[in-house]
């Protein structure tokens, strides 16, 4: 079956404005345009807007999903897997937060009491779920999968007065770091204690901590463009510079 831009847009929810857009960008181009100009789509581009459609409920940009799905080694039934996958842990998620909802109601209607640990489930555990869409594969791999479930177990065991203690603490390696960052000189004081802070910070959720992890960890600062990003949003050579104030502080200095 073959379909116009408003068929397919009625189809898929989508509005023609925006598959024009598709084509105009190359993601998802018309199988063909007919003697009175308009785009038509066949069932393989119906197939590729399900597949863009996946990627983009699950977050993806444009450009990414471009990359992918343009790629030669593009595998649709193994991206469908993969979507099947992500949406079960987004299913779940919504689900511990919908049940966090329905504890709270029934506490403010006096039907049940809730512990404050109970109230940040669902919270904590979506805070634990997006670090691993993000870095998940490199810590890993970095670090070992027994190390990473142990962190991340004890960020869900965390207490409402430990959650607020780190919160300040970073705040003030945030606040420290900016300052020390100014001096140019990462054997500073104020450098170093940005360091012993940024020590301080990671205890609340590593499970165990050594010289050689904190040093290897301010490394993939500098080398994984979105630590950089991150450190560098409000001065540019901030990551560097924390790398190079850990390295004095761990002794690991070359």
């Amino acid at each position: 079956m073959e379909y116009t831009v408003q068929k397919l847009g009625s189809l898929a929810g989508v509005s023609t404005r925006t598959l024009r857009y598709y084509d105009e960008i190359g993601i998802l181009k018309p199988a063909r345009i007919n003697s009175s100009g308009y785009r038509i789509y066949g069932q393989a581009e119906v197939d590729l807007l399900q597949q863009i459609l996946f990627y983009r409920e699950l977050g993806v940009d444009l450009d990414s999903i471009k990359k992918i799905v343009t790629a030669p080694s593009f595998d649709g039934a193994k991206a469908l897997r993969e979507h099947r996958e992500k949406l079960l842990e987004k299913k779940e998620q919504l689900e511990k937060l919908i049940t966090n909802v329905d504890k709270t109601i029934a506490m403010k209607e006096g039907k049940r009491n809730m512990s404050n640990k109970e109230k940040f489930e669902g919270f904590k555990k979506k805070m634990v779920d997006d670090n691993e869409k993000k870095y998940g594969k490199e810590i890993r791999e970095k670090y070992g999968k027994e190390k990473v479930e142990k962190s991340n177990a004890k960020v869900m065991n965390m207490t409402e007065q430990q959650h607020e203690e780190v919160t300040a603490l970073a705040e003030e390696l945030h606040n420290t770091l900016a300052e020390a960052f100014k001096t140019g000189d990462p054997a500073s004081d104020v450098a170093q204690k940005a360091a012993d802070l940024h020590k301080q910070w990671l205890t609340y959720y590593w499970s165990e901590y050594s010289k050689e992890a904190h040093a290897g960890l301010a490394q993939m600062y500098v080398d994984d463009e979105r630590f950089t990003a991150y450190y560098d949003k409000e001065q540019p050579g901030t990551a560097e510079f924390l790398r190079d104030a850990i390295n004095i502080y761990t002794g690991m200095k070359n």
